[in-house]
């Protein structure tokens, strides 16, 4: 046993010491994510449409219809809207918008869209249902059933950095406002 232990204990400590080795130190922590926002001028998430407010919203509204967006509110300069995906077996995508109008201009004959977008990701989790039995003697045996609760659980969720995505959504939108001016 004293020779099993004096070849066994500095193995032991040199594995403890590597180990050590990689845990972060105070200087290796990220940033955090608020110090990455720029605030720059280019980034935008927003557009001035030659419209009144309520005709910027409808544009908005029927943009995302267009697209196949469940629209969950819409009026007093607001539209609300989601989309979901399942590119995976299972994993589900949420994409939900929003968008505020706002009047610009000496007597709000312009407006401005503000749009967000929110991607939220889930996944499928699997629960066993499983039954207890007591007995007296043993205690209490868990058994599994053969059916499952699947639930859904969201696992990540972030906003759609500005660029592409939204450039695309204000040319559709764009385009549903002349479509919708010209029917007048």
């Amino acid at each position: 046993m004293p020779r099993f232990c004096s070849l066994f204990l500095p193995l032991l400590l040199g594995a403890l010491l590597a180990g050590c080795g990689g845990l972060p130190k105070a200087s290796d922590k990220s940033k955090k994510v608020y110090q990455g926002e720029s605030f720059a001028a280019e980034e935008t998430f927003s557009r001035l449409f030659d419209a009144p407010v309520d005709d910027t919203c409808e544009a908005a509204r029927r943009a995302l219809l267009s697209q196949g967006y469940v629209i969950s509110k819409a009026g007093n300069g607001l539209v609300q809207g989601a989309k979901r995906f399942q590119p995976e077996g299972e994993v589900h995508v949420e994409i939900g918008f929003n968008v505020v109008c706002v009047g610009d201009g000496p007597k709000n004959q312009v407006a401005t869209a503000y749009v967000s977008a929110q991607q939220d990701r889930y996944v499928l989790k699997k629960n066993a249902q499983a039954a207890s039995l007591g007995v007296s003697a043993l205690g209490s045996i868990s058994v599994p059933l053969s059916s499952t609760e699947d639930s859904l659980v969201k696992v990540a969720s972030e906003t759609i950095p500005a660029g592409e995505f939204y450039d695309r959504f204000f040319v559709l939108m764009q385009r549903m406002l002349r479509e919708n001016t010209a029917e007048r």
